[in-house]
């Protein structure tokens, strides 16, 4: 069986904040259709790395190549344009905008470019609004399409943060802990959520919940302090040594 294709490239990848190295020569591979996870204890360099990612922050040292392009010096949203979306560590919805108005507007940003008129009759968009009708079908969010953000669980606005993500149709999709500041069974749901778009998209996923991590992920690479000391299949990076040391204490 052929390997599948990489997508997205992390190359020698460096940041630095004055004399601190946050993320110190990274090389990472993102395969088509795989759920890669990133572990580390607090401090590792992981959200500063997708923040070089998706050039959220400039570049210090490497390339970032996507479908074998660089695309190193491009601004955040034309990176998001060529098919990266991303979901942040702390949820970035609209609150006072409901499911629908919410995935909407990040259709029509990634068909547009832009949000002139924006709030003019929404629902007479058609074409924007049967896809964003269609997103929150997909993934069992319809029930809440007319519901505000405001008015839900802290789960379910991560669920809906995940759906305002793919609303933008990436090919490639960042997932800042999904599960943060979630409770066991909200966890589950975002969970069975992520299993639900598995192989749909390259999938990169931060997380600490490492029951999560196990059950869903193809792929593992652990981080500590810049630097990425280990990376295989989650039974493998599991039983390595100096993962067991960095981030278990053992």
């Amino acid at each position: 069986m052929a390997e599948p294709a990489v997508l997205l490239e992390a190359v020698d990848l460096t940041k630095r904040f004055g004399k601190n190295t946050v993320v110190d020569g990274v090389s990472l591979k993102f395969a088509e259709g795989r759920l890669h996870t990133i572990l580390g204890p607090n401090g590792a360099g992981k959200t500063t790395l997708f923040n070089l990612l998706t050039k959220d922050y400039p570049v210090d040292g490497g390339e970032i190549l996507l479908r074998g392009e660089r695309v190193t010096r491009l601004r955040p949203d034309q990176i998001s344009r060529r098919g990266v979306g991303r979901s942040y560590q702390i949820t970035s919805v609209l609150r006072e905008r409901t499911f629908f108005e919410n995935v909407w507007l990040a259709a029509y940003r990634a068909e547009r470019g832009g949000t002139v008129g924006l709030w003019r009759d929404i629902r007479a968009y058609r074409t924007t609004a049967e896809k964003s009708r269609q997103v929150l079908a997909e993934f069992g969010l319809q029930p809440f399409s007319d519901r505000k953000a405001a008015d839900v669980s802290y789960g379910d606005q991560r669920l809906l943060e995940i759906a305002v993500t793919l609303a933008t149709a990436p090919q490639v999709l960042l997932l800042d802990e999904p599960t943060s500041g979630l409770s066991q069974r909200e966890s589950e749901r975002v969970k069975q959520f992520i299993l639900s778009i598995k192989g749909k998209f390259t999938i990169v996923m931060i997380e600490h919940k490492m029951n999560v991590v196990m059950d869903i992920s193809d792929d593992v690479t652990v981080m500590n302090r810049g630097k990425v000391i280990a990376s295989g299949s989650p039974q493998h990076v599991a039983a390595d040594a100096a993962v067991r040391s960095a981030y278990f204490g053992l």
